[in-house]
């Protein structure tokens, strides 16, 4: 008789929440910089948390335990996605007068998202460094290497990278961003689809789909650190349904407008500190029984 598989529910909620929180978090604190500070003042701010974000990944590579060198690893791939590259996408369309996409009077998309697909084939080049080059526990890229090199898989893709929790993090996180981001940016353009298209609808439903099948591994792992990382691919695949539906006006985006919800911000704010700090008093606790 078969072992019945071990499910971690605790874990998994609290990982999938803290990863959660940290979407609208990313969004509303770069609305608010670009509201309320000057545009030098900003793009300076904006530079140095990605700075201070690569800073982090680095001393997580150096720090001991898993979850710690994961948590430092997200922390500080949030900061440098949010300031070396959503900002500098930022200065570079205000600084060359990049016009938004409008519709019936309203910005639909902003300028930073417009010019983002092309860096389509600067993703396309670190995709295929993975590809090629690394044997490692992604599903995505063990498919594509399954279908493409097929019985010369183990000899051309034959074992890991060095590996340093932070920096797999660091890199699963932005890396899934900025590609699903893409394929939004594809799916909203009407040159190609448009935002109410079928395909841009069956591809948010597929996400939320595979979303699910991505929580159901999550939660087989019982280590706090591979839980969160699990946790990145479960939230970000998530997100896009989430984005798909705002932009379709199905449910009001606080984070777009967040000086008018301050309330619901600060409760999201606190609720992300306070997974955060759980997180790495279970993960001590847990070491010490050891």
């Amino acid at each position: 008789m078969k072992n019945k598989q071990k499910y971690y529910p605790r874990q998994t909620l609290i990982a999938f929440l803290l990863v959660l929180f940290a979407m609208p978090l990313g969004h509303a604190l770069m609305i608010l910089m670009e509201k309320f500070m000057g545009e030098g003042a900003m793009h300076i701010a904006g530079f140095m948390m990605g700075f201070v974000g690569l800073i982090l990944v680095i001393i997580g590579v150096f720090v001991k335990g898993d979850t710690r060198q994961t948590l430092w690893g997200f922390i500080g791939g949030l900061l440098f996605g949010t300031g070396w590259v959503e900002f500098l996408f930022l200065y570079y369309a205000r600084r060359y007068g990049v016009q938004p996409e409008i519709e019936n009077g309203e910005i639909v998309t902003k300028p930073e998202y417009l010019i983002m697909p092309a860096s389509f084939g600067l993703w396309m080049m670190v995709m295929t460094m993975y590809v090629f080059s690394t044997h490692n526990g992604c599903d995505f890229i063990t498919w594509i290497q399954k279908v493409v090199f097929r019985t010369k898989r183990k000899v051309i893709a034959a074992q890991p990278m060095t590996r340093h929790t932070s920096i797999v993090t660091f890199m699963e996180l932005n890396m899934m961003l900025w590609g699903l981001y893409l394929l939004l940016m594809f799916c909203y353009d009407k040159r190609f689809l448009g935002d109410h298209h079928p395909v841009t609808f069956l591809v948010g439903v597929g996400c939320l789909i595979g979303s699910f099948f991505i929580l159901r591994r999550q939660l087989r792992l019982a280590s706090w650190g591979a839980n969160i990382r699990m946790a990145i691919a479960t939230v970000v695949v998530f997100w896009v349904p989430v984005e798909v539906l705002g932009r379709l006006d199905f449910f009001k985006e606080i984070w777009i407008e967040p000086e008018k919800y301050t309330t619901q911000m600060i409760c999201i704010l606190v609720s992300f500190v306070a997974l955060l700090v759980y997180i790495m008093f279970a993960a001590h606790k847990k070491k010490s029984h050891e």
